[in-house]
């Protein structure tokens, strides 16, 4: 039989032994807040905390900006809430309960209530009281004056007032599901991108009038709408037909995208910019508005000219692009001062393996540092008024909180909620290193030594490969939920004797163009698996580490490399813990389009296969622990089935541990902090400490 690690046993797996050898407990490092969501509205900041699972929206008002808890949710019950905004006046809070549904209808529901869950937008006063369910929906976006929230629910658009007590009702029917939200100044109109698979459409509906009228529709897909200041015209980002990026396989280069400004009085537009052939020929996203309308009749956007991912722009009557971001570095999250004059950003430009803010403005110019030193910041929100920006921001031994930058200095907003046995003084500063790939690729890493480590002494170390593949692991806690905690875990596993390598792969971002979209990667030829295989050498290699005791780790993206080093170099890694990784890149295309059929692309299918872990099974020999919850929406519960399947077979020596009805990312924290207790139970029994 089968050895069954549920729930139940797992958690027993790290007692008090292992806490006292590390000087803290898994419970510890991962049981500050995350704060997320951050959005701003009049006087007020708002932003969620997620504490051990229970998720609340906070606010901080001026002029004091002193941190409280608004809600009153008290379970671990998995239930996310994003989608903040807050109203104009600052005197009322949406937010977004529940997750999406997946392809059956079904809203996430890890802890099993036999009542089920819901996915919806609900409203809260910023002076307290009991929240109120706007409707079932996601994506809350309010009106200029705050008078309507529009939201979307089935790929329908609701409406509902923004204060009082309306009921939510669907603003108007049209085919396709629309996203883009997009209210314009006067809140007379609404702006929305109408996708229809092969092709999209922008729209714009009339409240007065009650009339849709589209604009300039054609074959191609149309997104990203942004409303001229006065109101006459919307622009938007036109990406040319037939534009059906691979997935899990490299794309440099496409038929050229473009900008489209269209007059909405009559519906027309003209294009008044488009992309170079070749490099940036393929649309870039950043987290925030693609597109944005400044002051002077400015457009913003991201664009990949140079091979790295820089705002730039154009003036709206046409012309040549300006770049405002210069220099090696990648731009993630973008905003807009109130007064349209500037675009504020962050980056890593500089700072390679951290984030920082700046501010340019839209016409370009000298661009001024907002932020400096060894912090992470993130989510820039400036404040209604123009002196201050609301933002998130973490390091090395700090947790990712909400702060307020304003005269040049940056205070967090609710420093009590950190708890006091967090042990920031207890954890180490990762070094920046470089792996040289089994091809000879460089890659970039960072490297957690364990405390107390001697001269001459040998620990056994463990590589770990985070998800994506389109992320990039940085100097301290991340900006995403998935990897603060991952980046949590690395330092204890360091706390608890081993030397961890953190591998930022090929095909993740943070380093430009060519090495994002890097040749045979994923499904057309696995070559991270070079950087695998180089990680692990590089391991060997060291003089602190026993080369017989090497252990790797990741999730998803991760779990699928995991398996891979497994697979194919059981020599050479000792262990493993694959968290419900891709094992059948063909599995994992038809999860993410279900049309595709494997039989109709022959030659592509055997090269998906042989990049895959169930590929190389019969030189898999190392012992794995495999975690999968079997409501997973990104990678199918069926890959792991397969997988242990097949193990069995070959008598691997395979433990398992599965999460009836939880999904990828793990929503409660419960089941993570099982997740990382059997881990480090794992590496313990199979490599030693």
């Amino acid at each position: 039989m089968t050895k069954w690690f549920g729930p139940t046993l797992a958690a027993m797996v790290v007692s008090a032994p292992v806490a006292a050898q590390s000087g803290y407990s898994i419970e510890q490092i991962t049981g500050a807040p995350f704060a997320q969501a951050l959005a701003v509205g009049g006087p007020t900041i708002a932003w969620v905390h997620n504490t051990k699972g229970v998720r609340n929206v906070w606010i901080a008002t001026a002029p004091e900006f002193r941190g409280r808890e608004l809600t009153g949710y008290r379970a671990d019950d998995g239930q996310q809430i994003d989608g903040v905004a807050v109203s104009p006046d600052g005197k009322t809070i949406f937010y977004v309960r529940g997750g999406p549904a997946n392809r059956r209808g079904e809203i996430p529901n890890p802890t099993s209530d036999p009542n089920g869950q819901d996915q919806a937008v609900w409203r809260i006063a910023a002076a307290g009281g009991a929240p109120v369910k706007v409707g079932l929906g996601s994506g809350p976006v309010l009106s200029p004056k705050g008078d309507w929230v529009a939201f979307v629910r089935g790929g329908q658009v609701y409406t509902a007032p923004g204060a009082g007590p309306g009921q939510a009702a669907q603003l108007f029917k049209a085919r396709g599901s629309a996203g883009d939200l997009a209210w314009s100044p006067d809140g007379s109109r609404l702006a929305f991108a109408s996708n229809r698979g092969d092709h999209a459409f922008i729209g714009v509906y009339d409240l007065g009038a009650k009339t849709l009228r589209w604009l300039a529709p054609s074959f191609d897909q149309d997104g990203a709408p942004a409303w001229s200041p006065d109101g006459r015209r919307v622009a938007f980002i036109r990406v040319p037909a037939g534009f059906n990026p691979p997935l899990f396989g490299p794309i440099r280069e496409f038929a050229p995208w473009s900008i489209q400004v269209a007059e909405v009085a009559t519906g027309t537009a003209r294009q008044v910019w488009t992309a170079d052939p070749g490099r940036g020929s393929v649309p870039r996203e950043v987290t925030g508005p693609a597109l944005l309308w400044g002051a002077g009749d400015r457009l913003v956007f991201p664009w990949e000219k140079d091979g790295w991912t820089h705002l730039y722009s154009v003036s709206a009557a046409g012309g040549a692009a300006t770049l405002l971001t210069p220099g090696d570095g990648e731009v993630e999250y973008v905003t807009m001062s109130p007064d349209r004059t500037a675009v504020i950003y962050n980056s890593n430009i500089g700072d390679i393996d951290r984030r920082h803010l700046a501010r340019v403005p839209v016409g370009g110019g000298p661009v001024t540092a907002l932020t400096t030193g060894t912090g992470i910041e993130w989510a820039p929100a400036p404040l209604a008024d123009g002196r201050g920006l609301a933002l998130l921001r973490s390091d090395a031994r700090q947790p990712a909180h909400a702060a307020l930058l304003i005269d040049g200095q940056t205070r967090a907003l609710a420093p009590g909620s950190i708890p006091a046995d967090f042990p920031a003084d207890r954890l180490v500063e990762p070094q920046a290193v470089t792996v040289t790939a089994a091809d000879g690729l460089r890659v970039p890493a960072q490297l957690f030594l364990p405390p107390g480590l001697r001269p001459g002494e040998r620990r056994p170390a463990i590589a770990f490969f985070h998800g994506g593949s389109r992320r990039q692991m940085l100097l301290g806690f991340h900006y995403m939920s998935y990897y603060h905690g991952t980046y949590a875990m690395n330092q204890w596993l360091a706390s608890l004797g081993y030397v961890v390598l953190s591998v930022n792969y090929r095909s993740g971002v943070g380093y430009g163009l060519e090495f994002r979209e890097a040749l045979d990667y994923g499904a057309t030829g696995a070559s991270e698996y070079y950087d695998v295989l180089g990680a692990g050498l590089y391991l060997k290699g060291r003089a602190d580490v026993d080369p017989t005791r090497i252990g790797l780790w990741g999730g998803s993206y991760g779990g699928y490399l995991t398996a891979m080093g497994l697979a194919k170099s059981s020599d050479l890694f000792a262990a493993g813990v694959d968290i419900h990784g891709v094992h059948d890149w063909n599995s994992g295309i038809q999860n993410f389009v279900p049309s595709y059929n494997p039989l109709e692309h022959p030659a592509a299918a055997r090269l998906a296969f042989e990049s895959s872990p169930l590929r190389w099974v019969d030189t898999w020999r190392s012992p794995v622990l495999l975690i999968h919850g079997d409501d997973d929406r990104n990678v199918n519960f069926n890959e792991s089935v397969r997988l242990i399947a097949e193990l069995r077979k070959r008598s691997v020596p395979v433990e398992q541990l599965v999460f009836p009805d939880e999904v990828h990312d793990f929503l409660t924290f419960a089941n993570w902090t099982t997740i990382y207790r059997a881990t480090a139970d794992f590496f313990g029994r199979r490599l030693g400490r």
